[in-house]
């Protein structure tokens, strides 16, 4: 099976400049522009020997003491990828030309008022901006679009998201502490992605809760969405299981009238180690109608190569080569109320039985 599943590349050269110098631009930021090829003109964070190391290391021509110093030398044509916590977003923005190109990391704010502040700020100074939300990206996502697209596994009733994990908290300092851990920095991805095969749901039920050995605001979730009566969509994550890999879990599942696609998301096991992804797919047999799980192979994986293509995207959209900004802040506003939704599903509860 023939699958096109690799972001197109830009036509032009769009210097990059990266604001912030944290982990994930280490490991996912720089080496996927390294892979793609793309030019990072510069890099400025407010440790600036951050900035310095990471310029060292990925030969980045130019470290700025600060975004307005970046802005002042940046080509015109510059792309700034902005990677710091949502409360520097709107700061940030305000420093930037009008009509510039901006790709902003996830979430996009603390809540959804955060979240609409941006977009206005963005819509005000005509900035063609997006949020980094690169699972859909990612080859295991783009190559399942692409085969229910295809209408290959039929109509789509059932996709699921499971993730049980023993997730390395220490190792995200900045967002450890955050009052909403759970759904905002991880189950997000999650929200994005089914948005992008199925558009807004009706509504939400969530419950995210903590575990009592941990500091942690929250650190496993039940999240479901309504898509209306034939369709079932959830998502289940457990970030707490400390007892070994043998159960460990990591996957996305879509179920069709035809067939089904299962993508492990081997980068959460063993983390930050990771293990391999699989993408697997079930078609019935054409002599008696039972089903059997091939694997495809595919390369690449979320991190880093995912990257690319947010970036790609927002790069090919300003040049003209594609019609739409697939992660633009407008649409990453309806995410954003998905999330507002389940903190309020959450707090409101459920029935109570000594109601009834």
């Amino acid at each position: 099976m023939n699958i096109p599943y690799k972001p197109l590349l830009p036509n032009t050269e769009q210097p990059i400049i990266i604001i912030g110098a944290s982990g994930i631009v280490k490991d996912a930021h720089l080496p996927a522009y390294e892979m793609a090829g793309f030019n990072v003109f510069g890099i400025t964070n407010r440790t600036i020997s951050k900035a310095h190391d990471l310029a060292k290391q990925f030969k980045i021509a130019h470290v700025f003491e600060n975004v307005a110093d970046a802005v002042q030398h940046a080509p015109s044509n510059a792309v700034y990828d902005i990677t710091v916590l949502p409360d520097q977003y709107i700061e940030i923005l305000e420093q930037l030309p009008d009509g510039a190109a901006v790709l902003i990391q996830k979430p996009m704010g603390n809540d959804l008022a955060q979240a609409r502040e941006i977009v206005a700020v963005c819509e005000r100074k005509k900035l063609v901006a997006a949020i980094n939300f690169q699972l859909r990206f990612a080859s295991f996502v783009s190559a399942a679009r692409y085969i229910i697209n295809e209408g290959i596994i039929g109509d789509l009733y059932d996709l699921e998201f499971k993730v049980t994990v023993n997730t390395p908290w220490e190792l995200f300092p900045l967002i450890k502490e955050h009052p909403r851990l759970e759904i905002l920095f991880h189950s997000v991805h999650y929200i994005d992605c089914i948005r992008s095969f199925l558009g807004n749901p009706k509504g939400v039920m969530a419950k995210t809760a903590k575990h009592p050995l941990k500091k942690l605001s929250s650190c496993r979730s039940t999240i479901i969405l309504d898509y209306g009566e034939e369709m079932h969509v959830i998502i289940n994550t457990n970030h707490d299981h400390h007892f070994g890999p043998k159960h460990e879990e990591s996957y996305i599942k879509w179920e069709g009238t035809k067939g089904a696609i299962k993508a492990k998301m081997g980068l959460l096991m063993n983390y930050p180690d990771g293990m391999p992804d699989e993408f697997e797919i079930a078609l019935a047999n054409e002599k008696d109608g039972t089903y059997e799980w091939k694997k495809i192979e595919l390369e690449g994986s979320w991190f880093p190569e995912a990257f690319i293509g947010t970036m790609s995207n927002l790069m090919r959209f300003k040049e003209g080569s594609d019609q739409k900004l697939l992660a633009s802040v407008q649409d990453v506003l309806d995410t954003m109320k998905v999330v507002e939704a389940c903190y309020i599903s959450n707090k409101n509860g459920g029935v109570a039985l000594d109601q009834l």
